[in-house]
């Protein structure tokens, strides 16, 4: 579990401290991944084993585990610098598992408990070997995605990703929800890699059942058991090791089909609930949240019964549970980020909108585009387009799912989801973009509802008092409990909506609307802000009309 806590953390350090451009950060990075690489041995191995135990378990092991979270770490670093001795190391660390793990002749998920977290995580260990195919073109690494995921499909374990139970319709998921949420990558990857049509039907299904678990906020239900719970904003938790997860999954959907709505339920992750339970002015988070979240001390909405329960609340490490969730929080903005552009057969293509920059080698053009915009807080964009030699290519971008129409300064096509800018591109070029919203209305299964404005989900802030528990020796880490200062809930009345505006923005800050107070039963305007960066909030609402 330590190599888990390491790794994660240095894969978020790597990328974030590439991203932001943060020299002292990445050579601090550099110093660290060229220590790891020298425990490298002869036969390519890089791992956490001694050479009597590598390979050889009939029980909860943390072989495959171990390297996916490391070799992620290698490949970001690989990548950004194009050190070949970097991607040397990972491909012979690589064929290392693939001669000892041989395909069709091993069995590396067998194991005599059911119950092997650290075995079934290392099933993502095919987040390496795609990017290993992306990176050499050998088919060999696609079809050791297929082989692992048989093999895990295979054994009895207490997963809810394997192909029998996600064809069976009737089976909810129930089982850890970091292991189930991560899972849909290897499942995704062994489907494209092989076709097979088994496969497409269990993704088909398991789909289906991560929307039922699936909260208002784009969150998916675990904490940190999914237990066939569906996605109720009040009574299911999830923790953000699943946010992450759930992020990565989509994103590899939205790579490998371009369906838009994959991009629309990555973007919900991120605007809503990770930054959701992100702290707004320090960094801290919570392990586990609720969309709908009253108070935070510990226990789910201060509950004291479970003393070892403390994941309800912010803290910069939680290491009283476990040391996963605060790395990972550290990832799931640079693995949105690196994805916010891809390539297809016409041109470039933006597939996840915010402010950044791109710079791409097509066919022999080097192209750089710059995107400049407020989103999520405003719809309005900046394509800045520089190329090296003009002339004719695409550039396509994602139109959002909520958008009710669509403005561009030069001519555009719609095609399956996407704007379509084709034209003669000169040395200096660009367009404006921006997209219009609405407020609207959606109903969840207990018929409360919540409300949405373009991708960020509303609610009403609960205003709360806090008290630190803990102070840590490095400036401004600290642990604290937030209670609410008052209790009030309110129901909605199916009132209009107002906009309130911040000078600095083109775009509402938030919205009030008349809600009936259930403690006085008397309507009030309500104020409703984007649930990003909130600490205490309701977020669905009963209806009265």
């Amino acid at each position: 579990w330590n190599s888990e806590t390491q790794s994660n953390w240095l894969d978020g350090l790597v990328r974030s401290a590439i991203l932001a451009k943060d020299t002292q950060m990445m050579a601090k990075a550099e110093v660290i991944i060229r220590r790891l690489l020298a425990t490298q041995d002869g036969d390519g191995y890089i791992g956490i084993y001694d050479k009597d135990l590598r390979y050889h378990f009939e029980d909860e092991n943390g072989e495959l585990w171990s390297k996916a979270t490391l070799y992620r770490a290698l490949l970001a670093w690989y990548e950004y610098s194009k050190d070949k001795q970097v991607l040397d190391a990972l491909v012979k660390a690589t064929d290392d598992v693939m001669k000892n793990y041989p395909v069709d002749a091993s069995h590396p998920f067998y194991s005599k408990n059911p119950n092997a977290g650290g075995l079934t995580h290392g099933l993502v260990f095919t987040d390496i070997l795609e990017r290993l195919y992306f990176l050499t073109g050998q088919k060999k690494y696609l079809d050791y995605c297929v082989f692992l995921y048989h093999d895990f499909s295979e054994q009895t374990l207490n997963e809810d990703a394997q192909v029998k139970k996600l064809m069976d319709s009737s089976l909810a998921l129930k089982c850890h929800g970091v292991h189930t949420y991560e899972h849909l990558r290897p499942l995704v990857a062994a489907y494209y890699a092989s076709g097979n049509t088994d496969y497409k039907s269990a993704l088909y299904l398991f789909l289906k059942k991560i929307e039922a678990s699936t909260t208002p906020s784009g969150a998916l239900a675990g904490d940190e058991f999914i237990g066939g719970r569906k996605g109720d904003a009040t009574e299911t938790g999830y923790e953000f090791c699943s946010l992450q997860e759930g992020l990565a999954g989509w994103i590899s959907l939205l790579e490998k089909s371009g369906e838009t709505g994959y991009a629309a339920k990555a973007e919900k992750i991120l605007f809503n609930a990770a930054m959701g339970a992100t702290h707004p002015t320090e960094s801290a988070i919570c392990y586990l949240k609720t969309d709908n979240a009253s108070i935070l001390t510990g226990g789910k909405h201060g509950d004291t019964t479970d003393k070892h329960q403390t994941r309800y609340r912010y803290s910069p490490v939680h290491k009283e549970a476990a040391v996963c969730c605060v790395p990972n929080a550290g990832r799931i903005l640079p693995y949105y980020v690196q994805s916010m552009w891809m390539k297809d057969k016409d041109g470039l293509v933006a597939t996840l909108l915010g402010p950044c920059e791109v710079a791409a080698d097509l066919e022999g053009r080097k192209i750089s585009i710059r995107e400049e915009t407020k989103y999520p807080f405003e719809n309005k964009f900046l394509f800045s387009v520089q190329t090296d030699k003009p002339g004719n290519f695409s550039i396509k971008v994602v139109k959002p799912v909520w958008a009710t129409s669509v403005k561009a300064s030069i001519p555009f096509i719609e095609e399956n989801g996407y704007l379509v800018f084709r034209k003669s591109w000169s040395e200096k070029d660009g367009f404006n973009l921006s997209f219009e919203s609405e407020v609207t209305t959606h109903q969840v299964l207990n018929g409360e509802v919540f409300f949405q404005y373009g991708p960020l989900v509303l609610c009403r802030e609960i205003i709360g008092g806090e008290t630190v528990t803990k102070r840590y020796n490095m400036a401004g880490l600290r642990e604290s409990v937030i209670k609410p200062m008052d209790t009030v809930k309110y129901a909605s009345t199916g009132s209009a909506f107002s906009p309130f505006w911040n000078l600095k923005s083109t775009a509402p800050a938030g919205f009030s609307t008349q809600m009936l107070n259930l403690q006085s039963g008397k309507n009030e305007t309500v104020e409703l802000w984007p649930m990003y960066h909130t600490i205490l909030r309701q977020v669905t609402f009963k209806v009265k009309q």
